[in-house]
Order: structure tokens, then C-alpha cells, then sequence
């Protein structure tokens, strides 16, 4: 299937989409991002889908497993790496505490190298380390050596 014909059904079958995420987020700036991650995996596995598959069933899981990554992600951490780069946190649940440490990880996480830092993010966004690899075309025990090494360096530079 060419890429225009995948990005023809992809677009004619992805409204069913929106209220989904709705449903999933219960906001709605959360469910339009929730949408748009769908759309980007959706378009960056294009070669995973293959022709004749339901295309909304395709697209309903990646958006479910999409949802539950991250809301794991914010479960055992608090944030997510979306949380972290944002610049202004408009959310109340943060205590002045947790907002200063936040904004520490933010700080460290930007002083990281580019090659240690993208990884990172793209793994604490819910991608798994042969996705990375791919995504950066870097062989996958790279791209564990570099998230580890990241983690390692942001515990040391974090105040504890």
C-alpha cells in the first residue's frame, strides 16, 4: 500500500478517534493529545499496518495502549516526560515541593547530551527501546546503553 493510499484511509477512518479519547481523558486538551500521539504512531508504523486489517481496530489500539503507557508513566513517576518539558505546569494537584522538583528534573533533564536526552524522553514516553532504535537508526544496545547512562547521570546531577 503506497503512502498516499495508507494516509487516505488513515485520515477517512480517524474521527471515531476523537470522542474516544474524550471518553479515555475525560479533558479536552488531554484527548487532543492523546489523538494527535495516535495519528504520529499511526503514520510512523505505517509499514506495521498491514492492507485488508480493520483500520479502526488498528487505530483503537494503538490509542488504548498509547493511553495506558502514559497513564502508567504517571502513575509510578508522578509525570510523564511531556510533563517535564512543559514550561508552565497549570496543574493544582502539584504541591510547591513536588513543582520544584519538577522543574530540577526539567533543568537536568535539558543539561543532558542530545544523544543521551532524546533517547530518554522517547523512552519515558512509552516507546520501547527497538522502536527508539529505529526512530534514530541506532543499533538497540545503543540506545539501552544511552538511556541507562541518562538515568545514571541525571540521579548524580538531582539534588537528593
Amino acid at each position: 500500500m503506497s503512502s498516499v493510499e495508507f494516509n487516505t484511509l488513515l485520515i477517512g477512518n480517524a474521527d471515531f478517534l476523537k470522542p474516544f479519547a474524550l471518553n479515555l481523558t475525560n479533558d479536552t486538551e488531554q484527548a487532543k493529545d492523546l489523538y494527535q500521539e495516535t495519528m504520529f504512531k499511526a503514520l510512523n508504523n505505517q509499514e506495521k499496518y498491514q492492507e485488508g486489517t480493520n483500520i479502526r481496530a488498528w487505530l483503537f489500539t494503538i490509542m488504548r495502549n498509547t493511553f495506558i503507557n502514559t497513564y502508567r508513566k504517571k502513575a509510578k513517576y508522578g509525570f510523564t516526560a511531556t510533563d517535564l518539558l512543559n514550561s508552565h505546569n497549570t496543574s493544582t494537584s502539584y504541591t510547591v515541593t513536588s513543582e520544584l522538583f519538577v522543574k530540577d528534573i526539567r533543568l537536568a533533564v535539558y543539561q543532558l547530551p542530545q544523544a543521551f536526552r532524546t533517547p530518554l524522553l522517547l523512552h519515558y514516553e512509552g516507546y520501547k527501546y527497538n522502536e527508539i532504535a529505529g526512530l534514530l537508526d541506532e543499533p538497540i544496545g545503543t540506545i539501552k546503553s544511552r538511556i541507562f547512562f541518562a538515568r545514571k547521570l541525571l540521579k548524580s546531577q538531582l539534588p537528593k
